[in-house]
């Protein structure tokens, strides 16, 4: 019987994913088509049923639905009748550089010599696996992380496309962490210190605790950074960081800050509004990095996800031993201990972002304590659509078209159109009303090479 994508049953069950591919080894082609699914193309129309996608090496050739688009003959078929189709996700802040284990002090002093060569590959062949195409590093040593994005980049390592700002910039590096942060002292040194990263060829500037600087300083990095045609991204844990941030021309901000503070204070919502008001910036990109914060107290109380194997893809076992034992007790990390008084400030905040008109993107600070970069991108998802109530296609633009605009690859990723890299996944079942099922990606397709 031929069903509605034009394949006997007997074809479906030769193009499904074979068990092979959930390894991450890559499956080249030159032509493919992805046939029968529901696409959601990213630019939040309305999805497209019965779907039929033409990839011609990396990019994608051509666009339609059975019936009206046929597929050339001698293309790889792969059916994906029965799921959800959209754009690869971006996660838009993680640390390839750490891995989930609680003791920061130990990790930076035991692991540095390993990061490049073992941690780091880990860490993006787990993202990829999970979905994550392109992804926003956002604090790692300078020549390491270069390294891994680069051989990313050269098809030698399985991995997201990953733009990347090397050290953190701020006011002093905290003690022992001076191979990934980089202190400045004046304005003068604050433009070196963002030329020498430029050169080195980041993708973006991460400055933390502005509100430790001189405004010369931070004005100094902004403008350094924007005349080398990079975006700045700064932290937004304490109200004057966002006010400088605001004040120095701060293209995105991280992280639902504040602490315990019931909400963001009314003159930075109003500062907020302000730049968001002012079409010709552009849009004001906040990355809020929630769910960690929301999910702390179920992880602590119903520890078993720990135990899921997919954060130990690519890891030895020694180093899998250590983080294991490093949060064997989660009631007991120092690191979460305010998290519980957070919590209930979350949303007020989240909404006041909302409706400030900043445009959120999806990112979760992945690697830190018991965040698997395997695990963090749809469960940011999922808090966004079912404890926050944002609309899922609005959660999914912003990860991926959104994030793509913010980067200034719009032209290349971000979604399913004709002329783009082929970065695609494909997921059993409806993600537009079921968000979670992003846990389980059944098709990860980066640049036209199918990796799940």
């Amino acid at each position: 019987m031929i069903s509605r994508s034009g394949l006997t049953p007997t074809t479906r069950a030769l193009t499904a994913p074979s068990s092979s591919d959930s390894s991450g080894q890559a499956q080249s082609g030159t032509v493919k088509a992805l046939v029968g699914g529901t696409l959601i193309d990213g630019f939040g129309g309305k999805p497209i049923h019965n779907s039929v996608i033409i990839i011609e090496g990396e990019r994608i050739k051509a666009v339609g639905q059975v019936g009206a688009l046929p597929v050339p003959q001698g293309a790889e078929v792969i059916s994906t009748e029965g799921m959800s189709v959209l754009p690869g996700l971006w996660d838009m802040h993680v640390h390839l550089m750490i891995n989930g284990h609680s003791d920061y002090a130990h990790w930076d002093k035991t692991y540095p010599p390993l990061f490049e060569s073992v941690i780091m590959p880990a860490s993006a062949k787990q993202l990829l696996l999970a979905g994550v195409t392109s992804a926003r590093d956002l604090g790692a040593p300078l020549e390491a992380i270069i390294a891994v994005r680069d051989r990313i980049n050269a098809g030698k390592l399985p991995g997201p496309t990953m733009y990347v700002s090397g050290p953190f910039i701020q006011h002093e590096p905290y003690p022992g962490t001076e191979l990934f942060r980089w202190g400045v002292n004046g304005a003068a040194d604050a433009r070196a210190k963002v030329r020498k990263l430029a050169e080195a060829g980041v993708n973006c500037i991460k400055l933390i605790d502005q509100d430790q600087m001189t405004m010369d300083e931070a004005q100094a990095v902004v403008d350094e950074a924007h005349r080398h045609r990079l975006p700045v991204v700064a932290h937004a844990h304490r109200p004057e960081e966002i006010r400088r941030g605001l004040l120095a021309g701060v293209d995105c901000f991280e992280h639902t800050g504040l602490a315990t503070a019931p909400e963001y204070p009314p003159d930075i919502i109003a500062m907020i509004r302000e730049r968001t008001a002012k079409m010709n910036l552009g849009p004001l990109f906040w990355t809020p990095t929630i769910e960690g914060l929301f999910n702390y107290e179920y992880i602590r109380d119903n520890p078993e996800q720990l135990d899921d194997p997919s954060w130990q893809v690519g890891l030895p076992e020694n180093i899998i031993a250590d983080i294991r034992a490093s949060i064997k007790h989660p009631d007991r990390l120092g690191y979460f201990q305010i998290t519980p008084n957070r919590r209930p400030t979350l949303e007020r905040k989240f909404h006041q972002l909302r409706e400030s008109g900043v445009v959120l993107l999806i990112g979760t600070d992945s690697g830190i304590p018991m965040k698997f970069h395997s695990q963090s991108t749809w469960r940011e998802l999922d808090i966004w659509v079912n404890r926050l109530g944002v609309d899922p296609m609005t959660a999914i633009r912003a990860a991926t078209y959104w994030p793509s605009v913010m980067m200034k690859v719009d032209r290349d990723v971000g979604t399913v159109s004709e002329g783009k890299y082929a970065d695609i996944i494909a997921v059993r079942g409806d993600v537009l009303r079921y968000i979670a099922l992003l846990q389980r990606v059944d098709i990860v397709i980066k640049r036209g090479v199918r990796y799940r």
